[in-house]
């Protein structure tokens, strides 16, 4: 076996054709669209580099075949951000079913890393941020992978946890069918904020785009930022998401909350757009475009996701989660219910808050990612990611 360090447009092209053969006959896998995935390596698209390295392998046989390819990068920001030793990443792993060879590519990651001063090594994980490629896939195989989330096969937790990589923490995705009934206590819940004549919910208008991105700005900040290591979300990244969005925004589904017509809370749902790139193939060129523009137009796409959720801490433990997701079920089981699937994009199970609102929004944990740690001298003791907070302090919040 030969380990190539990824250097050429020959080796760049390798590196992302690789698992279209590795996956070419399991049905839930869909390919990337490759334009996507060659930003994140690419220095002129990717701001983390900036403040970080990158390095990239590819593994071929005796016979020249690649059978593996891995990403191992550092970011200066957060190496050591919350962290007892110098962390840093490692993704982009695919490989067939071979420990030796899974195990050389693990071993490359951490000698590079090793040589940049880290200690230890999370992965799968991204070169970016957590929103994309983030975690390895350990249940829910059946399920078509969501946009930018990992998919791969059951074999890989065997290979990472042989190899010596623990559960740094859990990534659910709850799935429910759209028209299944809520959560009963989670409707009363909200009755009682609806007799507020003080709150407000609508779905947002796409002709007033840059109102709600204030609107969002706003609750984040107040929502999100305060928790350890969220980082606040300037206005122009929130712009810049909300541009990134706006050509797969239903503004149907995507809800705000208001008290006292000030923005208080926030569902940010979208339709799930890998249920049309699934039919691209990894390209987004003219035909590609053609495509998504029939499939988007004959509403082919039955799948809708909550990205993220917020409610500004004063108006949170007070039935406005329960309004805000009533508000919303309203609307996609009564006169507008052309989704039939409902995901609530991946939540971390050391966010007991968000865990708890997802299961009162019901369906099942039907996938699992996890991100692993490893620490290269084994024999220091091993912490997970610390929760946010501790479950029987919501349950009494929200009773």
């Amino acid at each position: 076996m030969r380990l190539i360090e990824v250097t050429d447009q020959q080796s760049a092209k390798e590196f992302i054709l690789f698992p279209v053969s590795l996956y070419k006959n399991e049905p839930h896998w869909i390919r990337p669209i490759d334009k996507e995935l060659n930003n994140v390596f690419d220095k002129e698209q990717n701001k983390y580099f900036r403040n970080g390295e990158l390095v990239r392998w590819i593994l071929k046989n005796d016979s020249n075949e690649v059978i593996g390819r891995v990403a191992a990068f550092v970011n200066k920001k957060t190496v050591k951000k919350d962290n007892d030793q110098p962390t840093g990443g490692m993704g982009f792993f695919d490989c067939i079913n071979d420990k030796k060879s899974a195990f050389m590519l693990f071993d490359a990651c951490k000698k590079w890393l090793e040589a940049q001063g880290i200690e230890a090594m999370d992965g799968p994980i991204n070169f970016g941020d957590r929103d994309k490629w983030w975690g390895l896939l350990v249940k829910g195989f059946e399920i078509d992978p969501n946009y930018n989330c990992n998919y791969n096969f059951p074999y890989y937790q065997e290979l990472f946890e042989a190899y010596g990589f623990q559960t740094y923490f859990e990534q659910i995705t709850f799935v429910r069918k759209t028209l299944d009934p809520l959560n009963p206590r989670l409707q009363e819940k909200a009755q009682r904020i609806f007799q507020n004549p003080k709150y407000s919910f609508s779905h947002i208008k796409l002709k007033e785009i840059d109102k709600y991105t204030e609107y969002f700005h706003e609750v984040y900040n107040a929502a999100w930022a305060s928790h350890k290591g969220v980082p606040q979300l300037s206005l122009q990244m929130a712009k810049h998401l909300m541009k990134q969005m706006k050509p797969i925004i239903d503004e149907k589904i995507m809800y705000f909350g208001f008290y006292e017509n000030k923005p208080v809370a926030f569902f940010i749902i979208l339709p799930e757009v890998n249920q049309i790139f699934k039919y691209l193939n990894g390209k987004l060129d003219l035909i590609g475009k053609l495509k998504f523009a029939w499939h988007t137009w004959r509403k082919t796409n039955k799948k809708m996701v909550g990205m993220i959720f917020g409610i500004v801490p004063e108006h949170q433990g007070k039935g406005v989660e329960g309004a805000i997701i009533e508000a919303v079920r309203l609307r996609v089981q009564g006169d507008y219910q052309r989704y039939e699937d409902f995901e609530m994009n991946w939540i971390g199970d050391f966010n007991v808050r968000m865990i708890h609102v997802a299961e009162q929004v019901g369906g099942e944990r039907g996938k699992i990612h996890k991100t692993y740690r490893y620490l290269f001298d084994q024999t220091k003791p091993f912490k997970r990611m610390p929760f946010i907070g501790e479950r029987k302090e919501i349950i009494e919040v929200e009773s």
